[in-house]
C-alpha cells in the first residue's frame, strides 16, 4: 500500500508541472499570436503600397466623365455590383486610378446618350455612348471569380485606353440584355436597339 505521505507528495509534483506547463503553453501562443498580427499587419501594408504604386503608373489616365445634366430617357437599368476595371483583354491587369479598383454597390443606367454609373461609397462615372465599345458575358475580372456567363463586362474607350469593367445584377438573367443592347455598332443610336431587361 502506497504511503500516504509520499502519494501526497508526488500529486503536489504532479500539480506544479501542469501549472508550468500551462504558463508555457500562453506564453507560446501568445507569440504565435503577435507574430501573425504582424505577418497580416505586413501583408495589408504592401498590398497598400502596391497599390498605390499602380495607382502612380496609371497617373496618365484621364479624369472620368460626369454624367451629363440631361442624361436622357433611361433605357435599361441595372442594379447589383461593381468588380473593378481591367485593361482590356488582360481581366488581371487592374485599374486603379481614379477609383476603379474600388468594387461597390452599383446602379447603372443606359441611354442614348450613354452608360451612368452610379456606385455608392465609391466615384461615379460616365461611358459616352460613342466610347462604349460592347459587352460581353465572362466569368472574372481582377481577381474576382464568379460561375461562367456571371459577370457582365463592358469595353470603353478612355484616352488612349480600352477598359474593361466587370458588373453582376442582382438578377443575373439581365445580363444578356444588356449584352444584346451594347453590341450595336457606335455610330447606331443606342435606342434603336435596346429591348427591355429580364423579369426580376
Amino acid at each position: 500500500m502506497p504511503h500516504p505521505l509520499r502519494s501526497a507528495e508526488v500529486l503536489s509534483v504532479l500539480a506544479t508541472e501542469r501549472k508550468s506547463a500551462e504558463v508555457t503553453d500562453w506564453a507560446a501562443r501568445i507569440g504565435w499570436l503577435v507574430g501573425l498580427v504582424l505577418f497580416v499587419a505586413l501583408v495589408y501594408w504592401l498590398m497598400r503600397e502596391g497599390w498605390k504604386w499602380r495607382g502612380t503608373l496609371q497617373s496618365d489616365l484621364p479624369a472620368l466623365p460626369t454624367a451629363p445634366a440631361d442624361p436622357g430617357a433611361p433605357q435599361l437599368t441595372l442594379h447589383g455590383r461593381y468588380h473593378g476595371s481591367t485593361t482590356a483583354g488582360q481581366w488581371l491587369d487592374r485599374i486603379v486610378a481614379h477609383g476603379l479598383g474600388a468594387r461597390s454597390r452599383v446602379e447603372l443606367t443606359l441611354t442614348a446618350r450613354g452608360l451612368d454609373v452610379v456606385r455608392p461609397g465609391a466615384n461615379d462615372f460616365f461611358v459616352p455612348a460613342d466610347r462604349i465599345r460592347g459587352a460581353r458575358l465572362d466569368k472574372g475580372i481582377a481577381g474576382k471569380v464568379l460561375a461562367e456567363g456571371g459577370l457582365l463586362v463592358i469595353t470603353w474607350a478612355h484616352g488612349e485606353r480600352l477598359i474593361d469593367s466587370g458588373f453582376r445584377s442582382d438578377h443575373a438573367a439581365e445580363h444578356t440584355a444588356w449584352v444584346e443592347a451594347l453590341a450595336a455598332p457606335a455610330d447606331t443610336p443606342l435606342h434603336t436597339t435596346i429591348t427591355e431587361g429580364a423579369d426580376r
